[in-house]
């Protein structure tokens, strides 16, 4: 009986006369051709860590930017992207927009939602209220695919925690401690800001955009939805791309997480709370126990 080792080395010695043989048949590989056959890895270019107001510790949103955020969304995403999680409402509680009840109540009555029946039966729209959520752009994921090449528009409200790549590591564990969780924004700012011409040699299909920043493959079927002065600012603000992508980057952010700015103030509070007991405690026990052999 054949004893293991004896079965390995007669099986490394059949696998390199294969090699051998396939390499005399087909006849040795070329760089290029093996640079040819290589599986593309992406996002073609990872996302970089954006100066965002709400990272860190003791980050929080910037009220004025998640308005601008608001205004690109309006304008630009809503024609295709439902954001079906949130109501009117939402947008004006603290730590987010915060538009006062009369901006809220005229930003709701923008929209059409479908409300009803009525004393006929019939289905009927009337203007929003800020109790309303936001209306899809379409009325069924059917429809949404047949206007998008197929495929129906992702919605947006969770967006900003749902996107993100992973960093590898050394990245993932430094990130706990530096508290890093703005990879979900600075994903969907580089992809905004990511399209391109295809490079010599790349061939895009029919329906789809060359972009450097989008995680599934080289091109994306949204076509590029931002173009310097689309979108007119009133607080002065540069109206280029990479503006409106930080301004709605950070508004999914929101949308995805609206009490970020709450849930940072309570974690601190916690800890400043944890570490006095943890005093108290310490002094209590050698209060109580000081006088007691040990």
């Amino acid at each position: 009986m054949k004893t293991l080792s004896e079965k390995i080395a007669r099986f490394g010695l059949v696998l390199s006369l294969s090699v051998a043989s396939a390499t005399l048949v087909a006849g040795p590989v070329s760089a290029a051709e093996e640079a040819a056959h290589e599986t593309p890895h992406y996002p073609l270019v990872h996302p970089t860590q954006e100066p965002w107001s709400f990272a860190g510790v003791f980050g929080k949103f910037d009220t004025a930017q998640l308005q601008r955020g608001y205004q690109v969304y309006k304008e630009v995403c809503s024609a295709c992207h439902s954001m079906n999680l949130m109501s009117f409402r939402n947008l004006g509680q603290p730590g987010g927009p915060h538009f006062s009840e009369a901006q809220v109540k005229a930003l709701a009555a923008t929209f059409q939602v479908q409300d009803g029946p009525n004393d006929a039966g019939d289905m009927f729209e009337r203007p929003a209220r800020p109790s309303d959520r936001f209306p899809s752009p379409f009325p069924n994921p059917e429809a949404a695919a047949a206007s998008n090449n197929g495929k129906a528009p992702p919605d947006l409200s969770l967006m900003g925690k749902a996107r993100a790549v992973e960093r590898g590591f050394p990245w993932f564990v430094l990130d706990i401690f530096t508290q890093y969780q703005e990879g979900g924004p600075d994903y969907i700012h580089g992809l905004l800001t990511g399209y391109r011409e295809p490079p010599e040699g790349v061939t895009v299909g029919p329906g789809l955009h060359y972009n450097v920043g989008f995680g599934s493959g080289s091109a994306i079927a949204m076509a590029p939805p931002l173009s310097d002065g689309q979108v007119t600012y009133a607080d002065g603000t540069p109206e280029t791309v990479d503006q409106y992508s930080r301004d709605v980057a950070a508004f999914l952010m929101w949308t995805a997480e609206p009490h970020l700015d709450a849930r940072k103030r309570i974690g601190f509070q916690v800890i400043i709370f944890l570490i006095v007991f943890a005093g108290l405690l310490y002094f209590a026990k050698k209060k109580i126990w000081a006088k007691v052999a040990h």
